[in-house]
């Protein structure tokens, strides 16, 4: 019993570490100028793979951004196009291509804010969050389901039907108070203004500093 326990452990690990391959492969297929960096060994990434910190749900996200959580930095890793047709507030645009573009460096590397990965769902954040967590950037986050999960849960959340749990309603309750912060109506708010989202000021990023190498003192 024990031994099959322990091998249904060494799977999933192994098809964890698998799964971060893959992603990491995928990603430096779009990252060309991406060059080798020492980081954190193949051990500590699947740990840190694994562990339930490494995705945040909408709901929490959504409760951090109307509560104005100042500990979070938002990053969206799309394109340029599909940051500007939608993005979460204050979100910063950082496309997976750029991701180690030196003037993006003050963002990731850095231990002051929750950093927050997303895309369309999580594949493209995933990727990053690889990357940014090999070269050991702190506080990485992804947004589970991305934006398309979004949509589907906070911006027009599912209505649940009569026989569903008091907890199912309070949830929608919820999602649906959330919904009109971000500025979504209901035929109940007639002649009522949605919520305005106000934009905060950019976030002062304090990048860390590396040390730099000594020179080596000559002899005699």
């Amino acid at each position: 019993m024990v031994n099959r326990k322990l091998a249904k452990v060494s799977k999933f690990r192994y098809t964890a570490l698998a799964t971060i391959l893959i992603i990491l492969s995928a990603g430096l297929v779009l990252l060309p100028k991406y060059e080798k960096h020492e980081g954190i060994n193949p051990e500590e990434l699947l740990s840190n793979a694994i562990s339930p910190e490494r995705y945040i749900s909408t709901d929490n996200l959504a409760n951090r951004i109307i509560n104005q959580d100042p500990s979070i930095l938002l990053i969206d890793v799309r394109d340029a196009d599909n940051y500007n047709k939608y993005s979460l507030p204050n979100a910063i645009n950082i496309p997976l291509k750029n991701l180690l573009d030196e003037e993006f460096q003050a963002y990731l590397y850095q231990d002051a804010y929750d950093v927050i990965l997303f895309s369309n769902d999580n594949f493209y954040a995933d990727q990053a969050w690889v990357l940014c967590n090999r070269l050991k950037y702190k506080n990485l986050h992804v947004l589970k389901g991305g934006i398309n999960n979004w949509f589907n849960t906070i911006i027009n959340p599912p209505k649940p039907t009569e026989n569903m749990p008091a907890a199912d309603f309070e949830l929608f309750s919820n999602r649906k108070a959330a919904s009109m912060f971000f500025g979504v109506a209901y035929p109940e708010q007639v002649k009522k203004k949605p919520v305005e989202v106000k934009k905060a000021a950019p976030k002062k990023v304090i990048p860390i500093k590396k040390k730099k190498k000594m020179p080596v003192e000559g002899g005699c």
